[in-house]
């Protein structure tokens, strides 16, 4: 898997091959790798591990709490102007909900996977001491995020027909398409936003993205409640704030980089940027395609279930799971970006001992986290559904469903930590492919047969899905179990020096 990344990040279509004098000259490279000065010393005793550990959570923590933060802050902002479109009109509310999670959720999810082949490229190049090469593959992602936005912006303009041809009623069609066409301005501030967060994470400079978000926040629930509500401007200034947030969000960390505050990482603007863009593209497009396979096969979730009897109920029942489980997946990015830059950090630093060990703390980490939630839920599961619902049918599928939710949460804070390694090793391309078959030919099928052939209902398409996402999980735990670090040190070293860095010394 390795070898496979390699070829996407090559730049020669001759170098692509396994059996090249490139790839045979890496594989004895490998071999003969040896692990840098501050690698982690060998762990002989429970006492070591411990030690090791500790060590290693503060690492972790240091990244993820502001990364959990910075998350939270930026899902909140489209929540919060939902919110207040709901007291508004009815109309307003299913314009922003479908703006919200149809077009921008399209968009969010296609820029945010681009811009994580940045995790890869960037925190390995942080990681060896490449820190002018930083500041060029922000502006290749850049370029290349501004352009796929310029394509994209069709879809924004045609929304409404677009929203027809999906079945949606023609006053909300009508609705969320004028609100689209207000929101293009974010769709651009998304092509920059994200290359800038992953620039940023790698050099571990989370607390100034979380003070930036937390302004953000603070100003764009002012700022919403007075245009939407105390002026009257309804869509319109809901739309204002929102794109004005965003571009906030924006300007404020280039400020934050270009008063100097990076370094050798920011040297200024660089035609180098142009260099090896195709190669950059395809390390793109696969990060894209690895993330938004994951996003939209659980918006499927919710498709299915509108077609089922009742389906009122069970999309309000299942609305309410996944809202939840929607947060929890804020705090599970979280860790995702920590151990994301942990491991590329590590691999391109040549310590491959710490960069597994990293693995194995985030997994535990997640893990007893996730089982903590979990558990919170299902103390309080004859309560908790009533603060969504006054429904007593919803509340009892809630309350139904709140085992299945228990366990996706445990599973979705451990699948994210396993995305994180991938996307800090450079797999994107492999881990898409094991997503599609995992997801698309095995859980969707499983899950539309357990719901409707064999009438168990949301229960049973949620079922299905979800052994999709437990076969994806032990599939990405049995490559990383059997990933020679060391090997992947190597492999981190020569795609730095084929992207314009030096070798490490």
């Amino acid at each position: 898997m390795a070898d496979l990344t390699q070829q996407l990040l090559s730049p020669r279509d001759e170098e692509k091959r396994s059996h090249s004098p490139e790839s045979r000259k890496r594989e004895t490279k490998a071999a003969t790798f040896s692990p840098g000065a501050d690698d982690i010393p060998p762990i002989n005793s429970v006492r070591d591990f411990y030690r090791e550990f500790c060590v290693e959570v503060r690492k972790l923590w240091y990244l993820a709490a502001p990364a959990v933060f910075t998350s939270i802050c930026q899902y909140s902002f489209g929540a919060i102007t939902q919110l207040l479109a709901g007291q508004v009109s009815t109309i307003a509310l299913a314009a922003v909900s479908v703006e919200n999670s149809v077009i921008a959720g399209f968009s969010l999810g296609i820029m945010l996977g681009m811009g994580s082949a940045l995790e890869t490229l960037c925190g390995q190049a942080y990681g060896a001491g490449q820190l002018d090469m930083l500041g060029i593959y922000m502006q290749r992602s850049w370029i290349i995020l501004l352009t796929t936005a310029v394509i994209m912006t069709p879809a924004y303009v045609f929304a409404a027909p677009l929203l027809k041809l999906t079945g949606q009623t023609e006053a909300v069609s009508e609705a969320a398409g004028v609100m689209s066409v207000w929101m293009i301005p974010q769709l651009y501030a998304y092509a920059v936003n994200f290359p800038i967060s992953k620039f940023l994470q790698a050099q571990s400079k989370m607390m100034a993205m979380s003070a930036i978000a937390a302004v953000a926040l603070v100003l764009h629930a002012f700022f919403s409640w007075l245009l939407m509500l105390k002026l009257g401007w309804g869509l319109a200034g809901g739309a204002v704030v929102l794109n004005a947030t965003w571009w906030f969000v924006v300007v404020a960390q280039l400020v934050y980089i270009f008063m100097g505050s990076c370094g050798r990482a920011w040297s200024g603007f660089s035609w180098r940027a142009f260099q090896s863009l195709w190669g950059f593209v395809r390390l793109s497009l696969a990060s894209a395609v690895m993330l938004c396979l994951e996003i939209w096969y659980f918006m499927a979730l919710v498709l299915f279930a509108g077609y089922l009897e009742d389906a009122e109920v069970s999309i309000d029942a299942l609305s309410i799971c996944t809202n939840i489980l929607g947060w929890m997946v804020m705090v599970a990015f979280g860790i995702n970006a920590a151990v994301s830059v942990r491991i590329s950090n590590e691999l391109g630093a040549a310590h491959p001992r710490t960069a597994r060990f990293s693995l194995v703390v985030a997994v535990i980490s997640s893990c007893l986290l996730g089982l903590m939630l979990a558990s919170i839920l299902l103390i309080t599961k004859n309560d908790y559904p009533s603060l969504f619902s006054n429904d007593s049918a919803v509340r009892q599928i809630v309350k139904k469903l709140t085992p299945m939710l228990c366990f996706c949460i445990v599973i979705n804070n451990v699948q994210p930590v396993l995305s994180g390694v991938a996307v800090g090793a450079g797999w994107q391309a492999v881990v898409a492919y094991v997503n599609i078959g995992c997801y698309y030919v095995f859980g969707v099928p499983l899950g539309l047969l357990m719901g409707y052939k064999f009438d168990f209902g949301v229960s049973g398409i949620w079922s299905g899905m979800m052994c999709g996402t437990i076969i994806q999980t032990c599939i990405l735990t049995g490559m990383i179990y059997r990933t020679n670090w060391n090997k992947e040190a190597s492999v981190a070293e020569d795609r730095i020096r084929k992207w314009g860095g030096d070798s490490i010394s």
